[in-house]
């Protein structure tokens, strides 16, 4: 810890500023000059005292408490704890430094430490807004005297790094009841379970509606009554997560990165596919490879994977589908789900992006996910105001076009395209990935 340095208080400053009254009548009379000397030499000199006595250094304990691992998009709190070493209650102010950009409330404020056992705690909440490390500097304490008129200030050491990962809180333990959504902004619950799926589960006993044909005729008769077979997704299964880190995915829409936006679905589609015991890699490239896991099973993969993923950014570079494609598959001989998180709008990649896609098919399943931006459909439907809103609703109907064209054919090609806001994007993904489990595509 640092020795300090003085601060005069806001009340120092008015009684030195009341000091000053009795000057302007410094020309009646010089004893009036005199007065204004003898009230600011005691001003100062109560500043001094003071600050002589205000609490030193080593007079408080304090530290900060945050989680190694912070949660991107969401709030986290942060703790700051205060302990008074003497018998007497320290009074004064607490600044922390967060890190610059992530959005912070509170991280200055007042405090009273006391002795005892139970440390003073401050509490403030940091919201960062995007993926990597981050950090935190030193504490700045500023420790009042005991007149009030003079605080020192002290800066304790307690910088410290930390990482920031895309928010998996959404996803608890419940995450096979899975969100599927009517439309991007209304989403219900539906169980993974519930699905029909191709894999032979369990026999139970006939009910009345159940489908003849999942009737187990042998069973109904070593039984003597009718037995159903029941079904469930097939496990086991290879999920391959391709994440185009490229200039089109560096843009933003709904306040953060499309990129940021792709890491977030990515991560939890692996949770779920991890979950339900389907085995997931990840992929992440621009134009080289960025980030390479081959599918794996375990929660302890999810660790690897979220690892992997949370340091990788959009560079302003184009993005090489064939290489990628090339390095993924010489690795990856059985059929997958193929998750293409990337933008469809560019009309400039989606030449090579279409023939890469669909050269998968029949082997693997493809499916491309990409980010709708709402403000370019409004710009492509609004009716112009000038020249310039004329332009820019043309550039935006032909954008919107060239997806339309590009979607239809990956879907006329047996590919799956999921297009959502970013509000629903995970969403959408997790939906897509259940109906493939649910129709047993794979």
């Amino acid at each position: 810890m640092s020795i300090g340095r003085p601060v005069p208080t806001g009340l120092a400053v008015s009684l030195l500023v009341a000091g000053l009254i009795p000057a302007a009548l410094a020309g009646v009379s010089p004893a009036f000059a005199w007065l204004v000397l003898a009230v600011d030499l005691a001003v100062v000199s109560l500043i001094a005292l003071d600050f002589a006595r205000a609490p030193r250094a080593e007079d408080v304990d304090a530290r900060r408490d945050v989680e190694p691992i912070l949660s991107s998009g969401v709030d986290n709190r942060v703790h700051l704890r205060l302990h008074a070493r003497g018998a007497a209650v320290i009074r004064g102010e607490v600044r922390d430094e967060p890190p610059p950009e992530v959005d912070s409330l509170g991280h200055r404020q007042p405090f009273a430490a006391r002795p005892g056992p139970v440390p003073t705690t401050v509490s403030y909440r940091v919201r960062p807004t995007a993926r990597g490390d981050a950090h935190f500097g030193d504490l700045h304490l500023r420790l009042m005297g005991p007149l009030g008129l003079c605080a020192r200030q002290v800066l304790v050491p307690a910088a410290r790094d930390v990482k920031v990962y895309p928010d998996l809180t959404a996803l608890s333990r419940e995450a096979l009841a899975l969100t599927r959504a009517e439309d991007a902004s209304s989403a219900r619950t539906v169980r993974l379970k519930a699905t029909e799926g191709r894999e032979f589960e369990s026999l139970r006993e006939y009910r009345p509606g159940d489908d003849y044909r999942h009737i187990d005729w042998k069973a109904s008769a070593r039984q003597g009554d009718m037995r159903v077979r029941t079904w469930q997704p097939e496990r086991h299964q290879p999920v391959l997560l391709l994440l185009d880190c490229g200039r089109h995915m560096a843009g933003e829409v709904g306040g953060r990165r499309k990129l940021d936006h792709a890491v977030d679905a990515a991560l939890r589609l692996a949770r779920v596919s991890l979950d339900a015991g389907d085995r997931v890699g990840v992929l992440a490239f621009a134009s080289d490879v960025r980030a390479f896991l081959p599918p794996r099973q375990g929660r302890e993969h999810l660790r690897l994977i979220t690892e992997a993923l949370y340091r990788v950014e959009a560079a302003l570079e184009e993005s090489d589908y064939g290489r990628a494609f090339d390095f993924a598959f010489a690795r990856q001989t059985r059929r997958a789900l193929v998750v293409l998180f990337t933008d469809l709008v560019d009309p400039g990649a989606s030449g090579a992006l279409l023939t890469r896609t669909l050269a998968l098919r029949p082997r693997h399943l493809p499916l491309v996910a990409s980010l709708r931006d709402e403000d370019l459909e409004a710009a492509a439907t609004d009716v112009p105001a000038d020249v310039t809103a004329a332009y820019a609703r043309q550039v935006a109907s032909r954008l919107e076009r060239e997806y339309l064209r590009t979607a239809n054919t990956l879907r006329d090609a047996g590919a799956l395209v999921v297009r959502a806001p970013a509000h629903g994007f995970g969403a959408a993904a997790l939906n897509a990935y259940l109906d493939v489990k649910a129709r047993g595509l794979l």
